[in-house]
């Protein structure tokens, strides 16, 4: 079997080039180490030496030197507006505050679809368009020392 052992972000190479792709949801394709099938059917293990955060766009390099796209499946999200940065930083704070995976877009953000905080939003002034798009939220930051931040 094929192993896909380094990655080449998006723009970094030549998508015309690549010899299949996979298609993967945010959470499939945070990954070090996965057998995987491309849509025409090329099989490969993901086999990297640390785990890593796949983005729609993104090339698996193969052994042989080929390289696998990757595309992001479409997901169930909503786009979040607000009519000043000042209320976009706001809006920001009360999903970090819930630890919610985000995607920044132009002057927009979004996320999974989520009831409760669609609510949330609306109740603070934001515009929510749902939409079906893939979804490539925001690196969190390293997990190094404990901060003393406790959840009841």
């Amino acid at each position: 079997m094929k192993r896909g052992t380094a990655i080449r972000s998006g723009g970094s190479w030549d998508a015309s080039t690549a010899i299949d792709s996979v298609v993967l949801d945010a959470g499939d394709r945070h990954r070090r180490r996965i057998a995987l099938t491309g849509e025409r059917g090329t099989e490969f293990l993901l086999d990297l030496p640390h785990a890593a955060a796949l983005r729609d766009g993104d090339g698996i390099v193969l052994d042989d030197g080929s390289i696998v796209r990757v595309a992001g499946q479409p997901e169930a999200l909503i786009e979040i507006a607000a009519h000043t940065p000042l209320e976009s930083v706001r809006l920001a704070w009360h999903l970090g505050n819930r630890h919610t995976d985000v995607q920044i877009v132009g002057d927009r953000i979004r996320i999974r679809r989520d009831h409760v905080l669609e609510d949330m939003l609306r109740g603070l002034g934001a515009h929510v368009t749902a939409l079906e798009a893939p979804f490539d939220p925001e690196e969190g930051a390293p997990h190094g020392t404990h901060h003393g931040h406790a959840h009841d």
